[in-house]
């Protein structure tokens, strides 16, 4: 109760007590039943809205589930390829191989806040007409290691199974290859190695294509895998080392940056480098002399280790929700040729 002054009104002591009184009350509704406006995790209460502008492939999977929490425990991510969301979009995706020639085929602005990713698997000797995407694009998700988004072709993970799995060998070199060019460097290497020991060729360039489920068991046969890339470019490491060889459980001869790349990926004793030699003739006796105690140290690895492919890019694109909070918003690439050719 307040207490009267003798002029009818409450006095100054008790109108102060009043109004503290009252911002307690009012500090103590919010503090009981805190608003959503309070929360300061509210702004990400929605989920992340990626938009791929045009998928990679003809045959576009199955997105309108949460397929990012179901298939990867990945929460807070929606994707889509309904071009009717832009305006909902906070990243919106670009891949290279659906670019068209000039900017028709992109959206006409890019919202406040949002942002673009280019995104490419190949090297930059098979990536073309970069140049007019300059001041375009907030991030890049490429295979390189300082890429904004990393997507390598694979990975090692961890395995405490502590097995060693070495299929029955039956040959000693094979390689599977679609593109045969003269002038590529593998071509080059390939046509010099196979004088001094017998290759096993297989794929469309040698009219002995594999089916899917085909090219691991004919490949593990073999000692030794020519993982030779098309092209030589800075932590451009592709399926023909984790897949072809290291998932077939034979040992990769590889061709491609330099050996300390390859160790950034993978064990310094899981591969055979073509630099390792003086010359392809000693690549070869090394092979066709290498005992069986010194075969098996090349298997180490399943030890500790298994691997991961990447094959599904609706995984790759739901690592960018990953990625998201420790992206540089407001960032563009004003040259992208010259970030990829570096």
């Amino acid at each position: 109760l307040l207490r009267w002054s003798p002029w009818g009104r409450p006095g100054v002591k008790a109108l102060v007590a009043a109004g503290l009184f009252v911002i307690t009350l009012w500090n103590l509704r919010f503090f009981l039943n805190p608003s959503k406006e309070s929360s300061p995790d509210s702004k990400h209460s929605e989920p992340l809205v990626i938009l791929v502008w045009e998928w990679p492939s003809k045959q576009v999977p199955n997105i309108s589930r949460d397929v990012c929490q179901e298939l990867y425990g990945i929460t807070g991510c929606q994707l889509t390829t309904e071009q009717q969301r832009l305006r909902q979009a906070h990243v919106v995706v670009f891949f290279h191989s659906r670019l068209q020639p000039g900017r028709d085929s992109l959206p006409k602005e890019r919202l406040p806040g949002q942002n673009w990713v280019w995104v490419s698997l190949e090297s930059p000797s098979n990536t073309r007409a970069l140049a007019q995407w300059n001041q375009t694009f907030n991030w890049v998700m490429t295979y390189r290691q300082d890429s904004d988004i990393f997507i390598p072709y694979g990975k090692l993970v961890p395995n405490r199974s502590a097995t060693v799995n070495i299929p029955a060998k039956t040959n000693l070199v094979s390689w599977v290859i679609s593109n045969y060019h003269r002038t590529q460097k593998r071509a080059e290497v390939y046509r010099n190695l196979s004088k001094y020991l017998h290759v096993n060729i297989y794929g469309k360039a040698n009219n002995k294509p594999l089916c899917k489920d085909c090219l691991l068991p004919t490949v593990s046969k073999s000692k030794f895998y020519l993982a030779f890339e098309n092209s030589i470019h800075r932590d451009y490491i592709t399926e023909k080392l984790w897949r072809n060889s290291l998932l077939a459980s034979t040992v990769p001869v590889v061709l491609g940056p330099p050996r300390a790349n390859y160790e950034q990926f993978v064990p310094a004793d899981s591969f055979i480098h073509v630099d390792d030699f003086g010359s392809l003739e000693e690549l070869a006796t090394f092979l066709k002399t290498m005992n069986s105690s010194r075969y098996q140290q090349f298997f180490a690895w399943q030890r500790r280790f298994s691997v991961k492919l990447y094959t599904d890019w609706r995984e790759r694109i739901c690592t960018i929700c990953t990625a998201y909070p420790h992206l540089p918003h407001g960032h563009l690439y004003p040259d992208l040729q010259s970030w990829f050719n570096s």
